[in-house]
């Protein structure tokens, strides 16, 4: 017999959840169109030779790629993953935006505020809390260079999480030219930085004796690497400052620290935390991360990527994006706060669906729908009793028989 389960790393989702997912996607959605971003949706699957060269840090480990298909589909004791696959499904939404906005540029406002909500997919070890196949909640802006395209990105994502009932959230932010700045004031080279980066930033999640066995096991200086792990972990933005000599970068984040905090009402928190690395090797300058809860939970990242446009296109364009993790949210949500949404007003509509006159109970069904009832048709049963206690633990208010009722009947 066929397995009834869903393939691993994967899940079915209840009509309960579904429920607060759609009231949860919602809010997000309002809160963003609110702030002027625009929906858009692109394709999960994308060219290989295109995903391969996004930079897109471990998450290429992660690739599901998708075989060639007839003639073209030539396997040999040789082949490679691109000799047989020529497409593979989206680990993020960060790269198909840069392609779509390259391919539409001329007809799009400048700079543009997107918004994609959709599944993304990784060859992830499946465990607890990480699926390989899940939902991102994105909003970006490109053909922004200045840091009031951070500032509304950082603003409007956490009136999003606001709206769904999250507050006390901290957002952790620094920029990834000070982190390769300073990598290479330890001496390593330029081609190593983005090793140690993606070393780095499994610091909160394997911590710093593991991280440094890590980079070590790489072939690094143990010694220059242990100190480089122990003073990112509380390294000052002065010190940073100091250190690097990146005096204008430094600048912009204390801006975009007291910008935030400045308008949060107490609600949230902005703070430098440079230990924070994100693993796309596509970031270019700052970098964020929203974490809730005593166990610090991320709920949400993004940074400036102003080098992925001009992968697609002739002329790059400066670009900045902010993803919640909408399987995280949910989590939380459900555990945790309560979304208030307004009352559903269930009908079941009963009816013998054996007889020809179906037209006319439609007719009453779309009649209650037109006054605001969510009206559910089903052929009513010989233990009416049996029946109607059912719909009561499913959440129906009222009753209607057709044939028998006048008037809806409260449950």
């Amino acid at each position: 017999m066929n397995s009834s389960n869903p393939v691993r790393g994967t899940r079915d989702i209840s009509p309960e959840e579904m429920k607060l997912r759609k009231e949860l996607e919602d809010k997000i959605l309002s809160a963003f169109k609110s702030a002027g971003y625009n929906h858009i949706e692109t394709p999960a699957i994308e060219n290989l030779d295109l995903l391969m060269d996004s930079e897109g840090g471990e998450n290429l480990r992660m690739l599901f790629t998708i075989a060639k298909r007839g003639k073209k589909f030539k396997p040999t004791e040789n082949s490679t993953v691109s000799d047989l696959c020529d497409t593979g499904l989206r680990y993020d939404l960060t790269l198909p935006l840069s392609r779509y906005y390259s391919n539409n540029k001329e007809s799009l406002e400048n700079p543009f505020k997107s918004i994609q909500i959709g599944n993304v997919y990784r060859a992830e070890r499946p465990q607890k809390g990480r699926f390989r196949s899940f939902k991102q909640c994105d909003i970006d802006i490109i053909g922004d260079h200045t840091i009031g395209a951070e500032i509304d990105l950082i603003h409007t994502i956490s009136k999003a999480l606001l709206e769904v009932g999250l507050d006390n959230f901290v957002i952790h932010l620094s920029d990834r030219k000070l982190l390769n700045a300073y990598i290479e004031s330890f001496g390593f080279d330029k081609d190593q930085v983005g090793t140690i980066a993606i070393s780095l930033d499994k610091l909160d999640k394997i911590g710093k004796d593991k991280v440094i066995d890590e980079l070590v096991s790489k072939g690094l200086n143990k010694e220059k690497i242990t100190e480089l792990v122990n003073k990112a972990q509380d390294i000052s933005l002065e010190e940073v400052k100091k250190l690097t000599g990146l005096d204008e970068t430094c600048s912009n984040l204390e801006r975009i620290i007291k910008a935030v905090n400045e308008t949060s009402d107490g609600k949230y928190k902005i703070e430098f935390d440079f230990s924070l690395v994100r693993g796309m090797g596509y970031y270019t300058g700052p970098i964020f991360e929203i974490k809730w809860g005593e166990d610090a939970k991320s709920i949400a990242g993004g940074g400036r990527y102003d080098d992925m446009i001009g992968k697609t296109s002739k002329t790059s364009e400066p670009a900045v994006g902010f993803s919640i993790g909408f399987e995280r949210l949910v989590d939380i949500l459900m555990n945790v706060v309560e979304l208030e949404s307004e009352p559903v007003k269930k009908v079941l509509l009963l009816c013998d669906a054996n007889k020809d006159n179906m037209a006319d109970v439609i007719s009453v069904a779309d009649k209650f729908r037109a006054e605001g009832y969510v009206v559910s048709m089903a052929n009513k049963k010989k233990n009416l009793g049996k029946q109607i206690n059912k719909a009561k633990d499913k959440g129906y208010s009222y009753l209607y028989v057709y044939g028998r009722d006048s008037e809806l009947k409260e449950l």
